[in-house]
């Protein structure tokens, strides 16, 4: 029997792929692949998991690869401008970057920077690069950020972006026991129509949402 999806919740959630023992499942409705519930990584393991990571701020690649994410935010963001780095991880780099641009970023993350008054505010951007693909319940995760948008906001969203169905066993994405959700082109849609979002390609695997500016606060 289909189950319900955890992120619109239409209960057609149906087997997708199994790939080294792990199983996948597909939404019919907006097109989310997700692992199934029963196999979800607990914090230890995702905590071991991502202490493997080396995410040094001051790594040129590093900042690089971050700059998928923020080249084409910090086209749309006024001076000014008050952001949040949502799950920034052990090293928080784009904190820093942005800095260097004159923009005041705060950190969150809920293992390495648990800091809830941060959560308590709202913002004119918000960036969540490699994030999205850990959620454990996606419906939450995007309300979650939608809450931390003021009006007219910006939510800068890096993840892999899954296209071809057919090469998703051989995908290097789905290897890390912490990445549990992805999303197809049509999915990220049905997220922005969901919260009222415009929707911006920013780059194969980055989406820039824009907060409606008539939204209520």
């Amino acid at each position: 029997m289909p189950q319900p999806c955890p992120l619109c919740h239409a209960f057609t959630l149906t087997p997708f792929a199994e790939v080294r023992g792990r199983r996948y499942l597909r939404c019919g409705s907006c097109a989310v692949t997700v692992l199934d519930p029963a196999q979800l990584p607990t914090p230890e393991e995702e905590r071991a998991e991502y202490g493997l990571h080396r995410n040094d701020p001051g790594d040129p690649g590093y900042r690089r690869f971050l700059a998928q994410a923020t080249d084409p935010l910090l086209e749309r963001l006024p001076p000014g401008a008050e952001g949040l780095d949502f799950g920034c991880g052990p090293g928080p780099a784009i904190a820093a970057m942005l800095g260097e641009r004159g923009f005041a970023v705060r950190n969150y993350d809920p293992l390495f920077h648990p800091d809830a008054d941060a959560l308590a505010r709202r913002y004119d951007f918000v960036t969540c690069t490699e994030v999205a693909e850990h959620f454990h319940h996606p419906a939450a995760g995007f309300a979650q950020l939608d809450a931390l948008l003021r009006p007219g906001g910006w939510l800068a969203l890096m993840t892999g972006v899954l296209r071809d169905d057919a090469a998703f066993a051989g995908w290097p994405y789905i290897r890390e026991v912490s990445h549990v959700t992805f999303y197809r082109p049509e999915t990220l849609a049905r997220i922005a129509g969901r919260f009222g979002w415009a929707l911006e390609m920013g780059g194969r695997n980055v989406a820039l949402f824009r907060k409606h500016p008539d939204s209520r606060e």
